[in-house]
Order: C-alpha cells, then structure tokens, then sequence
C-alpha cells in the first residue's frame, strides 16, 4: 500500500458520443439525407482536483452532473478526452456492485473469481473468504447461482468482496442503496475504519446528512463543470441552491 497515494485531475474532459439514432432502421433516413446520428456530449468540463491521503470527498450533483463519469475515469475504466489523470495508490471500484460476477456460478466460485480480477492469489482469497462469507451474511446461499440471487444479495457479496481486498483509494456510488437499514449501517461503520486508516473515500450519494457527517470534503458538478471544490458544508449549501 502507498503511503503517498493521491488523485490529481489537470483540467480533465470527457466528452461521449450520443447516438441519436438507435436501430439501423432508424438510421438510413439519416444517411441518406446527409444528416448527422448523433453528437458528443460533455460528460466532464475541465475538471481539476487535487485529493490526498486522509480525505474523503462527497461527491454530490443532480442525475446527469458528471458523477459516475468521474469515478469511471478515476477507475480507469474510461479514459479522458483530454486533460492529466494522476493516480498513485490500489483502487478498489464500488461503481457497478458486482459486475465481474458471472450469473451461472455460485457465490463461492464468484468470490475466487472476483478475488483473481482483484489481483489476489488463490491462498490470499482463502484467507479472507470466511470473512467475506460472513460480511455478506449469505452462508446460507454460498453454494447457489448468483443468477437466483435478488439484486440486494448481489450488491452484498460485491461489496463484500471489494472491500476486504487490499486498497488505498475506495470509489463508492450511492453505496447505501446496498441492503436494508442494518446492512447499510454495517457498510458506514467499514468505511468510517478505512477513513480511520487514512485511506482516499470518494463517496458519491444523494445522502446529504451522511454526506455531512462522512466527508471533508466536497465537489458540485453540475451538467458537468466542476461549481465548486472544497469544504463539505459549503458544497452541500451550494448544491441545495442549484
């Protein structure tokens, strides 16, 4: 683990092309009549932060503001369309809850799989697997297809899984969604010990209470530019008189 991880952006764009036209049917008037399909949007404008050990930023914005874009190309998974990406530290990615799960194995083959996409060997997941087990609380379904898994059982061993792999930074996407009131509370508590830690959080969340109570630090986006950087109080008051 990194003792200097950090997060830079350099005046980062993403820009998406929008396709108009969804179907080849609906595309041939297009064609024929010369007319363009479709148009790139800014997903991200110019966005520049400078996140270091220890924080923990809530990242806050109405449907649409550039959020998951942001963690996407934190992640890796996406690359900008210009601009510097700086990252030094492990990501462990809690964007899309188990989406390396693959539905016709059970939840103990997802663990070992999910594991080895993590990096970790097959003596590493040994150790951690009954702890994983039992942060998921889904001894009961270990050995049953995740395909016959409710989402809420999917979202669990997801996270269960990422977070007891090693990391420095942790990206999380409306996290509380995961479970019910218990389970919810189950994920804060694991989070507020890797803050402890000193690990980097970017928690995106329209939780603004939990927001409060969780960060340091803010960022607005809004249709992608980045309103405002800072503090958490101020970015939360800015982002209520959007």
């Amino acid at each position: 683990m990194l003792s200097n991880m950090k997060i830079v952006f350099e005046n980062v764009t993403k820009k998406f092309f929008k396709q108009e036209d969804r179907t080849l049917k609906e595309l041939i008037p297009s064609l024929i009549k010369g007319m363009r399909a479709g148009e790139f949007i800014n997903a991200l404008k110019n966005i520049s932060l400078n996140i270091e050990k220890g924080d923990t930023v809530g990242v806050l914005g109405r449907n649409g503001a550039g959020k998951s874009t942001l963690l996407k190309v934190i992640a890796g998974v996406t690359q900008p369309t210009q601009g510097k990406v700086v990252i030094e530290g492990k990501i462990a990615p809690l964007i899309e809850l188990g989406a390396g799960f693959h539905p016709q194995l059970t939840g103990r083959e997802n663990i070992y799989l999910n594991g080895s996409i993590f990096g970790l060997s097959k003596k590493q997941i040994n150790e951690i697997f009954d702890e994983i087990v039992s942060f998921s609380e889904l001894e009961r379904f270990i050995d049953t297809p995740v395909k016959h898994y409710s989402s809420g059982m999917y979202m669990r061993l997801g996270f269960s899984v990422a977070v007891h792999t090693p990391f420095d930074i942790l990206l999380t996407d409306e996290i509380l969604a995961v479970g019910d009131a218990d389970f919810q509370e189950k994920c804060i508590n694991k989070m507020n010990l890797f803050k402890k830690q000193g690990k980097i959080i970017i928690f995106v969340s329209h939780a603004l209470e939990t927001v409060a109570a969780f960060c340091n630090k803010g960022l607005l986006l809004d249709k992608g530019n980045q309103i405002y950087y800072g503090g958490v109080d101020e970015a939360i008051n800015r982002y209520k008189n959007l």
